[in-house]
């Protein structure tokens, strides 16, 4: 299964974050919706997701509203997982 790196900025503090899926690529939008679920999944309040049907673009200003930003995804090599 392929493993992004997924570099961005929480809340204005530097993060990393590895997600191993069962996809060929990951966009921006779709690393800012798992981000979400990774930070405000536990959330009692749910209203803070996106919809199911969000735009690209306005999963992005959700995630960046919340204090996700500078989000940069890249697909790490094989050999750098552990």
């Amino acid at each position: 299964m392929p493993v992004f790196s997924v570099d961005y900025r929480f809340k204005d503090q530097h993060r990393t974050h590895r997600f191993e899926l069962n996809q060929p690529a990951l966009s921006a939008s779709d690393a800012a919706m798992h981000l979400l679920e990774l930070h405000f999944g536990d959330s009692e309040n749910s209203l803070i997701m996106p919809n199911a049907d969000a735009e690209p673009d306005e999963i992005i200003e959700q995630a960046s509203q919340l204090g996700l930003t500078d989000i940069r995804v890249t697909q790490a090599a094989s050999d750098d997982v552990r």
